[in-house]
């Protein structure tokens, strides 16, 4: 028998197949009435599968020990190979290697060691400035919210105070069924909403309820979880700490199949544990009430989905008795999306009541009045940099906190580049600095421009004991540090008491609100402007009582700060004596016209006419102004004269560079990002991020040392709306290789070109992957561009 012989009859007999597939091989791998046909194996031959056994089936000899174990070795080495080609491994980080990050203030050194004493002592005038000012910012925001919390809360406790009367009038019940809604108006700010909803709730929890829960529309996609969210939340709220302890082995089970009839049984068994009998060490002070209710915070009312808030209030309302719910909606554009998220069946569920927060505008003013017309904070911004984040709240997102952050980055960029910046603090230590000042920042006095336009005005011996001198220098320093206070000073008493002058004159020539007069009186000399011309005439033109009600302002204003312009003071209370005066004599002459006009006998009409044209011409002629007139144009000549001595820009200020941060480029760059025009830039000229002098070039010139991006984007700007691929790649070729001397007939000349087309071949995806270009069917060897006048 033949070796074909052999090996057929052994798969016929030793390994059989089912009957009637014998002649099929294909079928042995498929699937039988009652699972998958096996495949045959054999004890002494090897196969693959049943189309080997019919090509394959080779007799095979039994191997020994050591064969078998020599193949299981190169079995996993080859397996080893291929895990080192396909696999990843994982290295851990050496934490004793980690770099230690730079501390803060050594960022503030900038010239090396010589300055390392000053550096250090900018950074700790900076932190304390700046604390300074934070306080002060979280106190105003508390005054501000405060009349709209009392509210809130008044709300909240009214609403409530029906449910503990358990009351079976049929009025109430109808009530009941109404769930306490407050709709809070907030702004489009929504930047600052977090705040005021984290400091809403401290003050619910300590007011209220122990039971305040705050959340989003994205943590709520349906009811399931919305019902999740709020019961894992209020089971974080429990009022004593052993019902906490007991409840958190039971979190994970209810928060699985969490539903209200589930919250009404939790919020029963909490209220009933919490026994107002009980000790006051186990209840927090903000539960008032045997069963205090549940506050729901919805922070984005617009951003829930209108099905999951139906959802949710029909099922509330009724279990409203067992489960005292109050809703606060967070809206911030306007109260009318309410009735537009929800019908009228489901509105009609809610008790709703409407507060409003203060205006974002509002806001602001409040916070420049506290921060910066003030001499609370020796810290000022120039009239550039005031404008820059007074525009980015205007014209971007209306968001107090983010101003607040431009003006510490502010701060921090004065601290940060100007030496003099350790002056920047209240008058007595800055005096006390001056003393301690090195030879280096005496320089750095000298070369102030402000101070070498005073050193310009004075005399010949002066200026070189200035220049020469360092004691003589540090004493006139603090007499110009001293003036400058005192000229802070001065400037805002004046600032406001013009503000209460123009700011209710018709269409408001200076501005309405005061950061605009700031603003103006920053810039330039007020008084050569044409709106302060304007606003002079103005004046000349107001009534007694409106002139009356405005000085008396004023005064309050002055009387504020009695020992700067206390003289002005007095003249202000010498004008309304006059001014009272005036009514007296006012009411003498009445009296006697009235006297005199009894007395008169009646008369024609001609003569009555003649009498008339004769007063008429009398006035023309003589133009004789009245006492009340004389008087109010002392007024206003009067603030014309504060005005005009008073409110200087502050570049005529000596040292003023020492408080007024002034780097408006640097905090533009910061805060208003152009990523556009900093992508063409870094594409057109490189050399303006790189700094490499290889990169220079003029301008409408290609460099071919640039990167491979810089050169396939300068020649894509000369392309039109479709660019040629094949035109685009010799182009880039042609740069590329301008410099170099290449043999075409020569090996490494072609290996260059797959080189220079593979660089083309990146270049091309970086562009598209940019958003520069992108493919087009309309030819398709052709890219399409996407942007046009090179930035």
């Amino acid at each position: 028998m033949t070796a074909n012989q052999e090996a057929q009859w052994t798969a016929t007999n030793l390994c059989p197949v089912p009957r009637g597939r014998a002649g099929n091989p294909e079928h042995l791998e498929s699937r039988g009435p009652w699972g998958p046909w096996p495949l045959p194996r054999c004890p002494r031959y090897v196969g693959a599968g049943a189309v080997g056994l019919r090509r394959r089936l080779i007799p095979v000899r039994r191997r020994d020990e050591a064969e078998v174990t020599q193949a299981r070795v190169s079995r996993r080495q080859g397996r080893d190979e291929a895990s080192l080609l396909q696999g990843c491994f994982v290295f851990k980080p050496n934490f004793k290697k980690r770099k230690t990050s730079v501390p803060i203030d050594e960022y503030f050194n900038n010239k090396g060691k010589n300055e390392s004493e000053d550096s250090k002592l900018r950074f700790e005038t900076y932190q304390l400035v700046w604390q300074q000012m934070k306080s002060e910012t979280e106190r105003l925001q508390e005054e501000l919210n405060k009349n709209l919390f009392d509210s809130l809360i008044e709300f909240l406790q009214k609403s409530h105070s029906g449910f503990q009367k358990n009351s079976r009038d049929w009025g109430y019940q109808i009530k009941l069924r109404e769930i306490p809604t407050a709709a809070l108006v907030l702004g489009v700010n929504v930047t600052d909403h977090d705040l005021t909803f984290r400091s809403l709730t401290e003050a619910l929890q300590n007011n209220v309820t122990p039971y305040v829960v705050s959340l989003q529309a994205r943590e709520c996609p349906d009811v399931k979880h919305f019902l999740q969210k709020l019961g894992s939340q209020l089971m974080d709220c429990c009022v004593d700490v052993e019902s906490k302890e007991e409840e958190n082995v039971q979190i994970t089970q209810k928060m699985t199949h969490c539903s209200m009839d589930s919250l009404s049984s939790w919020y029963m068994n909490v209220t009933q544990k919490t026994d107002p009998k009980m000790p006051g060490k186990k209840r927090t002070s903000s539960s008032q009430w045997h069963s205090p209710p549940v506050v729901l915070i919805l922070k984005d009312m617009e951003s829930f989905a209108t099905k999951v808030l139906q959802d949710f209030i029909i099922i509330s309302s009724q279990h409203l008795h067992e489960f005292p719910l109050i809703l606060i909606f967070g809206i911030a554009t306007s109260p009318v999306i309410i009735h537009r998220l929800l019908p009228h069946a489901v509105s009609s569920l809610l008790c709703i009541e409407l507060f409003q927060s203060l205006s974002c505008k509002e806001h602001l003013t409040t916070v420049l009045d506290k921060l910066l017309l003030t001499t609370q904070f020796p810290f000022k911004l120039s009239e550039k940099v005031l404008q820059i984040l007074i525009n980015i709240f205007l014209y971007h997102d209306f968001s107090i906190q983010n101003f607040i952050k431009g003006l510490q980055l502010s701060l921090l960029e004065h601290f940060c580049s100007q030496p003099l910046s350790v002056l920047c603090c209240n008058l007595p230590e800055a005096k006390r600095r001056i003393n301690f000042l090195s030879d280096n920042q005496c320089e750095n006095i000298r070369r102030l421009p402000s101070f070498r336009r005073y050193v310009e005005k004075q005399a010949a011996e002066k200026q070189v004991a200035l220049l020469t001198n360092e004691r003589f220098l540090k004493e006139e320093t603090q007499s110009l540090l001293e003036n400058l206070h005192v000229y802070h000073t001065n400037y805002f008493l004046v600032l406001r008491c013009l503000h209460q002058f123009t700011s209710s004159l018709p269409k408001c020539p200076l501005g309405r609100q005061i950061r605009e007069l700031y603003c103006t009186c920053l810039e330039k000399n007020i008084w050569e402007s044409e709106e302060y011309a304007s606003a002079l005439q103005l004046l000349r033109m107001l009534a007694k009582d409106e002139l009356t009600t405005i000085l008396q302002k004023c005064l309050n204003v002055f009387r504020s700060s009695e020992k700067q312009l206390g003289n002005t003071a007095k003249r202000i209370e010498e004008l309304l004596a006059q001014f009272q005066s005036l009514d007296a004599q006012a009411k003498e002459e009445e009296d006697t016209s009235g006297s005199q006009s009894k007395g008169l006998q009646k008369t024609d009409l001609y003569h009555l006419q003649k009498a008339l044209l004769e007063m008429k011409e009398l006035r023309r002629t003589s133009k004789k102004p009245t006492k009340f007139e004389v008087l109010r144009e002392k007024v206003v000549n009067f603030i014309d004269s504060l005005v005009r001595e008073h409110l200087l820009p502050p570049e005529t200020q000596p040292l003023h560079e020492a408080l007024y941060c002034s780097a408006a480029h640097t905090l533009r760059e910061r805060l208003n990002a152009a990523p556009r025009m900093a992508l063409h830039t870094a594409l057109n000229n490189p050399y303006y991020y790189l700094k490499n002098e290889a990169l220079k070039s003029e301008e409408g010139c290609i460099p071919n040392v640039a990167p491979d991006i810089c050169i396939a984007y300068k020649l894509h700007l000369e392309c039109s709306r479709l660019i040629n691929l094949v035109d685009w790649s010799e182009a880039f070729a042609t740069v590329v290789t301008a410099a170099e001397q290449m043999d075409a007939n020569s090996v490494t000349s072609e290996e260059r070109n797959e080189i220079i087309h593979a660089r083309f071949i990146r270049a091309v995806s970086e562009l598209e992957l940019l958003g520069f270009i992108k493919p087009t069917k309309q030819k398709t060897d052709h890219v399409a561009r996407l942007t046009w006048g090179g930035c």
